[in-house]
């Protein structure tokens, strides 16, 4: 998921951080209330998590204000260093819905983000059923094998690979393609998309010679097709 963390501690900031990206997420850090605003009118967010204590606001005025005035229907778990009863029902009433006290336990964290995000209808990206047994998508570990070989790939690289192997045979827009694996909206006008689909095209060997080529569709997108394999070439030899 991409989590937005609003967050003004920055130990706390780097520990939730860490804990996130090592579950597969892509996380958005942000110090006062202000940003996070701005953010979500640019960038699409699965899930966020909030502190009560920020420097130029409270998060219950935050979680509030995101639910009445901005429209977020997505999942939001609130995090404070309070554990009182009327602390825990007031950020719920105020919109929350998880509440987690600290000091955070990274498993209870994760365990608590991945609930949240099952019940907002996320799934992790799989490999669709007519994905060529060359590649191999190791989930856990965030890393692609082709031919049993390990591929090098940044986390973003490896999400963009994710998506298109769940989605072979159709086609995937480049809006489509900033917002899920960028968290942006679909209109911003950038390149980025394009220059990382080269690169995981040469990494991932995508010209076909393993039964998978991923396609430019002229104006539109990308899509992952099933080709057939240089067998000829190999008759010949």
């Amino acid at each position: 998921m991409h989590i937005g963390v609003l967050e003004d501690d920055l130990d706390q900031q780097a520990f939730i951080e860490h804990c996130l990206i090592a579950a597969g997420h892509c996380v958005a850090l942000f110090a006062r209330a202000s940003e996070l605003t701005r953010a979500i009118r640019q960038q699409t967010f699965d899930l966020l998590i909030i502190d009560w204590r920020l420097p130029d606001s409270c998060g219950m005025d935050v979680v509030n204000h995101l639910r009445q005035h901005e429209s977020w229907q997505a999942p939001i778990l609130f995090i404070t260093a309070s554990q009182g009863e009327d602390n825990v029902v007031r950020a719920l009433e105020q919109g929350a819905d998880d509440f987690l006290a600290k000091p955070l336990r990274p498993k209870e964290l994760i365990a608590r983000v991945s609930a949240l995000g099952r019940r907002a209808g996320y799934t992790t990206p799989r490999p669709a059923a007519a994905c060529p047994d060359t590649f191999t998508l190791h989930t856990d570990e965030h890393y692609i094998s082709v031919a049993g070989q390990p591929v090098n790939l940044t986390e973003r690289e490896y999400r963009l690979a994710a998506l298109f192997f769940s989605k072979i045979g159709e086609l995937v827009t480049r809006p489509h393609l900033l917002e899920l694996v960028w968290g942006i909206k679909g209109d911003v006008s950038t390149r980025t998309v394009d220059t990382h689909v080269s690169r995981l095209r040469r990494k991932l060997e995508l010209d076909g010679r393993h039964g998978l080529r991923l396609r430019s569709v002229y104006q539109s997108g990308y899509r992952m097709e099933i080709c057939q394999t240089a067998r000829h070439e190999q008759i010949a030899e």
